[in-house]
């Protein structure tokens, strides 16, 4: 429980991190990510990572071979979809422009999370 509710609270920070940065021309042309505060991340991490556990299954599995073709690349489309599917359900509090922003947005969060994984969680996890 305590995993999880820490993965919440790095999403949250991850997501309004990266919303700054499409906001604040750094990545220009990519289109804009809005967030109203904090506590909209909380909340759109919170819907994003029930996503991740009802619905990407099966979006995995239906474009399995599309995913093997692309040699894994189409599961950055996938998790573009949840997170246009949470920016859905979030309405004005978090929007994201389209979904080639989404797309990138996407890789961007895999691209932190590797580096979180990697550069604090395994090292603190040799550790105890």
């Amino acid at each position: 429980m305590l995993r999880w509710i820490v993965s919440i609270l790095v999403n949250a920070l991850l997501l309004i991190v990266i919303a700054g940065y499409f906001d604040s021309g750094i990545l220009p042309g990519l289109g804009s990510v809005y967030i109203e505060g904090f506590g909209a991340a909380i909340v759109a991490s919170i819907i994003l990572s029930l996503l991740n556990i009802l619905v990407k299954p099966f979006l995995i599995i239906l474009t399995l071979p599309v995913t093997v073709l692309t040699l894994g690349l189409f599961l950055f489309v996938i998790n573009a979809i949840t997170l246009m599917m949470t920016s859905s359900f979030m309405g004005d509090s978090f929007n994201i422009d389209g979904f080639g922003t989404a797309i990138w947005m996407a890789v961007i969060l895999s691209i932190f999370h590797l580096l979180i994984q990697k550069g604090i969680v395994e090292p603190l996890a040799k550790k105890s």
